[in-house]
């Protein structure tokens, strides 16, 4: 009797212990394994329930109003802005989520090389640096340079920067503008800051002359700030802004199909309406 029981005891722990086991397996990994299932990444859509939506991972610096900042007017935190609405429609068209990630304008890059993000919307410009390392969609929008100053600097143009100290955006076109410049007018020292808040509270302290910045986003600081100062700095260059992707991403063409469609269908003169025009 004694051997019976542990024979039957033995066979009650079996199979209990086999439903441990499976219980583990599917608990934390679809494959059964018992290793905990992997988190979705950028660029991997992965196998979604019915009925949602998969989700885009969008890198931005929300520093850069109208293009994208941070809005507290309802009372929570939310990421608003021209490229954000382009992002949403695109979104909506693509059968995708958008999930916005904010971070500092220098690691937007290195987070689509890294597979942190899908893609990248940040009133970027291609420029052949950036294209070494990541794919652009088309020209969405065209923007131009400004000298920000205050007004009574007298600064108004490139040249009257010799011997001064001008602040950009560590990372931007606007400082790849000042480093050209710097190699024909004498001085010109160079700041690189992280935020556009930043920036313009450095020319209005007077730690710096100047600030090179895109004229839209310059427009508005300067409606809230009546020291301040702005003038379009004249160049044959473009300053378009496109989305950036990791090389080789097939959401490129998906993406200008979208734009081609929304310049088209007039949503994106509407848009630009919305954000640029003189009522914003």
């Amino acid at each position: 009797m004694k051997n019976k029981r542990s024979i039957f005891s033995l066979a009650v722990s079996s199979l209990l212990a086999a439903v441990v086991i499976a219980g583990c397996g599917t608990a934390g990994s679809p494959s059964g394994t018992g290793q905990p299932a992997e988190q979705p990444q950028a660029g991997q859509e992965g196998t979604q329930p019915s009925g949602e939506k998969k989700t885009l991972i969008m890198a931005t610096s929300a520093d850069y109003q109208p293009y994208e900042y941070h809005d507290l007017s309802s009372g929570k935190d939310e990421i608003v802005g021209f490229d954000i609405d382009i992002a949403k429609y695109i979104g909506q068209e693509l059968g995708y989520e958008i999930q916005v990630n904010d971070m500092n304008f220098d690691g937007l890059v290195p987070s689509l090389q890294s597979k942190r993000a899908d893609f990248v919307m940040a009133g970027m410009t291609p420029n052949p640096d950036r294209l070494k390392n990541v794919d652009f969609s088309e020209i969405y929008h065209e923007a131009k340079n400004t000298l920000v100053a205050k007004k009574d600097s007298q600064i108004t143009k490139p040249e009257q920067l010799a011997g001064k100290k001008v602040a950009v955006q560590l990372g931007s076109i606007q400082e790849t503008a000042a480093k050209d410049l710097a190699k024909t007018v004498e001085g010109l020292q160079i700041t690189s800051l992280n935020r556009i808040g930043e920036i313009v509270e450095e020319v209005k302290t007077g730690r710096v002359d100047a600030a090179i910045i895109e004229d839209h986003v310059a427009k508005g600081f300067v409606a809230k700030n009546e020291a301040l100062q702005f003038t379009t700095i004249q160049s044959e260059e473009s300053n378009g802004t496109a989305v950036a992707f990791p090389k080789g991403s097939p959401l490129v063409e998906d993406f200008n199909q979208v734009l081609k469609k929304m310049k088209e269908n007039g949503e994106m003169d509407k848009l630009i309406n919305k954000w640029f025009g003189d009522g914003q």
